[in-house]
């Protein structure tokens, strides 16, 4: 039991830090200058054959 109170712990503290890092990277990354273009790209794979 003293393994779960522990992991426990670990997860509501450092466990959320390190998914509120990972959004604002993710939102930082998506918002970065010149995404747009990639993204439109990445976007019309699919209908090139087209």
């Amino acid at each position: 039991m003293e393994t779960y109170t522990a992991m426990r712990h670990f997860g509501d503290s450092w466990g959320l830090l390190a998914m509120t890092l990972f959004f604002i990277g993710v939102v930082f990354f998506t918002l970065r200058p010149g995404s747009r273009e990639s993204a439109n790209d990445a976007a019309s794979i699919p209908l090139k054959d087209d």
